[in-house]
């Protein structure tokens, strides 16, 4: 599942891709509303996360746009306005739900898993390749029926990789998407996680679905 998050405020917009981007789903970012508005319209997300306040363009007028022009993903509004006629505003504009900053990530979180359920068949929280499936819902993953136990980034790396089965990503793509700016270009974060993830879904089993591609970088196969 694809989410876009609006937001101006750096610091939470990192903060907010950081924690959903651990469970699973891919995510881009816009920093200002005409930007926001371009990708939402642009692109087939499954929810946003819109900022009410913003630079370009305000998250009311986006959602307006989002609905005019016929699009019924999932809108949770975040705002730091807080009283009753302001959230009236961003319902009526179309939003599905509203969250007064400040929030617990946890549940903004909850927020975001509840709406998608709601939304989204269960066939599309679950990803496969061969006989591994990963719950993007649940957090379970499992071959051939065993359960396997991953860290939250092992559980990341795994499901951006299943997510385009047999498509190469090189290590830099896999830093930006799975550990933001928190890892060093230079490191060896991503060999190691790929090491662990290994002992964990092909070391046991005759078929091997983790592929590195010398030189250039990973892939699942299934």
């Amino acid at each position: 599942m694809r989410i876009l998050i609006v937001e101006d405020e750096p610091d939470l917009a990192l903060a907010l891709k950081s924690g959903l981007v651990q469970q699973g789903f891919a995510v881009d970012v816009a920093h200002d509303g005409n930007e926001g508005l371009d990708l939402a319209l642009g692109l087939p997300y499954d929810l946003i996360l819109l900022d009410r306040m913003l630079p370009g363009r305000d998250g009311v007028s986006i959602c307006h746009e989002i609905r005019r022009q016929g699009l019924h993903m999932p809108v949770l509004m975040l705002t730091a306005k807080d009283a009753i006629d302001d959230r009236v505003e961003g319902l009526d504009s179309g939003a599905d739900d509203y969250l007064v900053k400040p929030f617990e990530l946890k549940e903004l979180m909850a927020r975001v898993r509840a709406r998608l359920r709601r939304t989204a068949p269960l066939s599309a929280n679950i990803l496969t390749a061969a006989d591994l499936t990963l719950d993007l819902a649940s957090g379970e993953v499992r071959r051939g029926g065993k359960l396997l136990q991953l860290s939250r980034k092992e559980f990341a790396l795994l499901a951006h990789l299943m997510r385009f089965p047999g498509r190469l990503f090189t290590k830099e793509q896999l830093l930006e998407h799975v550990w933001e700016s928190e890892a060093d270009p230079e490191s060896d974060v991503v060999r190691a996680q790929i090491k662990n993830l290994r002992k964990k879904v092909d070391e046991p089993f005759e078929r091997k679905l983790i592929v590195t591609v010398h030189g250039m970088g990973y892939k699942i196969d299934g």
